[in-house]
């Protein structure tokens, strides 16, 4: 098997929304939103989202990632610009990673966001910031991007309550902790 990571494509959302669909919860992201995504990931003719694609073209990885300036919040509910050390216009954003099932553990999470930290480079981004999940099984959120260097700056409990999802661990509302997290960029 042989895999791929790309920039997303506007015409590859009707299938990143069914994998979400799978590897988040139904509705964790809605068609208009992936499409905004799509939107707020470019910068300089550059898309800096990025697809894992296994070679009959099916996605088996997402990572959303937004550029400088083209992002205000994550999802949910909690930023700590005073505790960055970066100024807020220079930091890019993780939104999202997500990898099937059956490549968990492989390391094309950290692959993926490798690359969207070089692209991240070339357009003099200072700064990524990122929440993880504190509840995630064995803690692999927190763990991959501690792996990558990224720092705990603030916990947020409850940071995905008012978003309209079911939690694939907690049901709906999801109750679950952030822990916002920086990269400084040399």
């Amino acid at each position: 098997m042989s895999f791929e990571i790309r920039p997303w494509n506007f015409s590859d959302i009707p299938e990143i929304k069914k994998f979400t669909d799978v590897a988040i919860g139904v509705d964790y992201y809605r068609i208009s939103e992936l499409e905004n995504i799509f939107e707020k990931s470019k910068l300089s003719g550059q898309i800096f989202s990025l697809l894992l694609i296994e070679e009959q073209n099916s996605i088996q990885g997402i990572r959303i990632t937004y550029p400088q300036t083209k992002w205000e919040k994550g999802k949910g509910k909690g930023l700590s610009p005073e505790k960055w050390g970066v100024p807020f216009q220079h930091c890019a954003y993780f939104q999202s990673l997500f990898v099937s099932l059956n490549l968990t553990g492989q390391g094309w999470g950290h692959k993926m966001s490798l690359v969207a930290i070089e692209l991240l480079k070339k357009v003099n981004t200072k700064a990524i910031v990122t929440h993880s999940w504190k509840e995630s099984p064995n803690d692999s959120s927190g763990k991959y991007l501690r792996k990558l260097g990224f720092q705990i700056v603030s916990t947020h409990p409850r940071y995905w309550f008012d978003v309209d999802y079911e939690c694939t661990r907690c049901g709906r509302p999801c109750v679950c902790t952030a822990e916002e997290m920086i990269l400084k960029l040399n």
